[in-house]
Order: C-alpha cells, then structure tokens, then sequence
C-alpha cells in the first residue's frame, strides 16, 4: 500500500468511508463526489496503480471485480434499471487517484 494514496488510507481504515462490500480482495465504497444518483468506487485491496499496471497475477481479482458489480448494482437496486462501469486510465485518460478502481454509477431511472 502507498502511504499518500488516499484509498490506500481507507483500506486501512485512516480515512472514513461509507462502504457497501468489502472482503479480502476487494472494497467498495460511496463516492465522495457522486456523478450519479448512485456512484460507488469498487477497489483492489492491493495498490495496482492503474490498468496499465495490471500483471497476469491481478486477473483472479480483476474477474471478482467484475462478477460482484452485478451483486453491488442488484444490492443498490439499479440491476434492471441498469448501470454504467467505467476504468479511467492514466490521467489523460481522467484517471485522478493512482488505485486502480471501478465506478459503478447509475439510479437516473430505477424501475
């Protein structure tokens, strides 16, 4: 873990956050500045600083990434409404804090 990245501090409990899942893999949290209705970062415990970054040894936690944004999105209640996941990588690509994470957004229109 990087000791200035601020998910870094969250996994370890140094900063607040009001999260939704976690595990030994994995957490996922409110954003701060949601962009949506329903904005939640989903983050690798380990610090893999973006998708460029990414090694053979990541895809097990990369795949349970991926497989518990469906249950995160059915536990927000957007899953049949539908949702949007989005990777920002590098900062020309608006990638602003150095951990990797997913965003989870949605609930424009929860049916």
């Amino acid at each position: 873990m990087t000791i200035d990245c601020i998910f870094c501090k969250i996994i370890k409990g140094e900063s607040p956050a009001n999260f939704v899942y976690n595990d030994e893999d994995m957490v996922v949290f409110h954003n701060i500045k949601p962009s949506a209705p329903i904005h939640v970062l989903m983050v690798p415990i380990e610090h893999i600083e973006s998708v460029n970054s990414l090694e053979e040894s990541h895809g097990k936690v990369i795949s349970k990434m991926m497989i518990q944004a469906k249950e995160v999105a059915q536990s927000l209640g957007i899953h049949d409404s539908g949702y949007k996941l989005i990777i920002n990588v590098g900062k020309g690509g608006g990638q602003v804090i150095f951990h990797l994470h997913i965003h989870l957004i949605g609930g424009w229109e929860k049916r």
